[in-house]
């Protein structure tokens, strides 16, 4: 045989030599890794944008969010790139000082919740018994209210402003974290390593958290990135329906209330509303993107 010319095509491991050899384009965009695909990409620039947007909104909005400085009711134009609200303000300007509320409060109270329901669900997977019961049964009745409903009924009777708002949302979310944190810390007490440090006399509490924490960290983050856009849109409608944001706050899901009531100048509620859009579908990008990276089948896929 020669030994000259275009080495043979070695056959990907699962693949026959004929599947490698036709491979498509777009199965080999599927098997690039997950940061390089173009929808993840795509999310974290909208991030990073309203991010840097937030952090700089005095030196971005070319006026303050609550001066009525302008004409009322004035369309986009050269001078009002967004157009004015029905009292006069600067629509571009309300829509930028939304986003230092917005994404701050979004991330807290998503980090509040993973907290106290990651908490919550790992102690009852690990000890279970009657604290399984009781905190298993106290998130089943958490879930058994449809999220928006319960969320309003919680802001409602604590008050109307967006302190409350977020309580309101953080009471709601919890329980996932929990049920997701109780199945993954049940399906690992049992393991090995978990063995080997109870036969160490380490104790519960140093097991979950020097053992079993860095294994159910994974899943837990992916959850978390993809309940940022659920946290903006809950904390969104709280505020559109008057339970969350009070006036004048520029708040996006309190100005597409404004736009509402101005339904036939459409700027007052499109653009704060397309700020909404973006935002909750570039987190929904990160966090498939994220949930690639953890998935072991994925990385086994890549080589990695």
């Amino acid at each position: 045989m020669s030994t000259t010319g275009a080495l043979p095509l070695e056959p990907a491991p699962g693949l026959g030599g004929e599947q490698a050899e036709t491979l498509t384009r777009q199965d080999r965009a599927a098997l690039r890794p997950p940061w390089r695909q173009p929808l993840a990409l795509v999310g974290g620039g909208i991030i990073l944008f309203w991010a840097v947007v937030a952090i700089f909104a005095p030196l971005l909005a070319p006026h303050p969010p609550n001066l009525e400085f302008g004409p009322i009711l004035a369309p986009p134009s050269a001078a009002y790139p967004l157009g004015t609200d029905e009292l006069g303000r600067d629509v571009l300007s309300r829509v930028i000082f939304g986003a230092r509320l917005s994404l701050p409060l979004a991330a807290l109270l998503v980090v509040a919740a993973m907290s106290i329901g990651s908490l919550l669900g790992a102690v009852a997977g690990y000890f279970g018994g009657l604290v399984d019961a009781i905190f298993m049964r106290l998130a089943d009745l958490v879930l058994a209210f449809p999220g928006i409903i319960l969320a309003l009924a919680v802001a409602a009777a604590l008050g109307a402003n967006l302190v409350n708002a977020v309580i309101a949302v953080i009471v709601v979310d919890w329980p996932q974290y929990a049920r997701l944190a109780r199945s993954m810390v049940l399906g690992a007490r049992s393991s090995e390593y978990v063995t080997s440090a109870r036969l160490l006399g380490s104790s519960g509490w140093r097991t979950m958290w020097v053992e079993l924490r860095p294994n159910i960290a994974g899943p837990i983050l992916v959850l978390g990135a993809l309940d940022m856009g659920n946290a903006v849109i809950l904390l969104s409608g709280l505020s559109f329906l008057g339970l969350g944001a009070q006036p004048p706050t520029a708040e996006w899901g309190a100005m597409v209330s404004e736009g509402v009531a101005n339904f036939f100048n459409y700027w007052i509620g499109l653009f704060p509303g397309l700020a909404i859009l973006t935002v909750v579908l570039a987190f929904n990008f990160v966090g498939d993107a994220l949930r690639d990276i953890l998935d072991p089948r994925t990385a086994r896929m890549l080589g990695k």
